[in-house]
């Protein structure tokens, strides 16, 4: 396996799912999240971008679930693209304790907040929606360790982007990542607001 000094959890994980060994975009981002970091990794389309996120959000929650804040939030675009992450997570998460969450506008917000209320350990879901959750106090982020964006080239929208700057701000000792194909002004901007000193990784 080429994959090293990963959870135990995530490399039973790559066996079931025939998994050999990473892409060079994973070899590269992997060992630099996990340093801690804040990173943005900036790759191709398929070049490992979304197994990178979930495999280094597992290995940052160490494949078991504690309490009931969210340790990890993911970023996405819209509904369509948090229900696709939500069920790729599921493929890695299936035999552990990790309660994920899908989080979207379309799902009535006091639904929301009494579902995760319940506990959960990875929040998937979108600026705006987190913005609303944390206005509303539906969502603790007391605990957060890590959040990650994909895809993150729909930042580009002026809303977006406010939605989650302004979340960002209320958020401590958090390590950030974003997920995009360029580095685009908009992104690099993000350096002056939660990705300072941030390193940029590009395959």
């Amino acid at each position: 396996m080429a994959f090293k000094k990963l959870h135990p959890h995530i490399l039973e994980s790559f066996e079931r799912l025939s998994i050999d060994s990473p892409t060079s975009f994973e070899k590269s981002c992997i060992p630099v999240i996990k340093s801690g970091a804040n990173v943005f990794c900036i790759g191709a389309k398929d070049s490992g971008k979304t197994t990178t996120l979930i495999i280094t959000t597992l290995q940052k929650l160490k494949c078991e679930a504690v309490g009931n804040a969210p340790r990890a939030v993911v970023i996405v675009e819209n509904k369509e693209k948090v229900l696709e992450l939500y069920n790729a997570f599921l493929n890695y998460t299936k035999y552990s304790t990790l309660r994920v969450y899908a989080s979207y506008e379309q799902l009535h917000i006091d639904v929301q907040k009494s579902e995760i209320y319940m506990g959960i350990d990875i929040l998937i879901t979108t600026p705006k929606t987190l913005h609303k959750l944390f206005l509303s106090n539906g969502v603790s982020i007391s605990e957060l360790k890590i959040c990650s964006i994909d895809d993150a080239e729909f930042l580009s929208v002026k809303s977006e982007t406010t939605s989650l700057i302004t979340t960002a701000a209320s958020i401590k000792k958090c390590q950030f990542v974003i997920y995009a194909e360029k580095m685009h002004p908009q992104l690099k901007r993000l350096e002056n607001h939660f990705m300072e000193h941030s390193k940029i990784i590009q395959k």
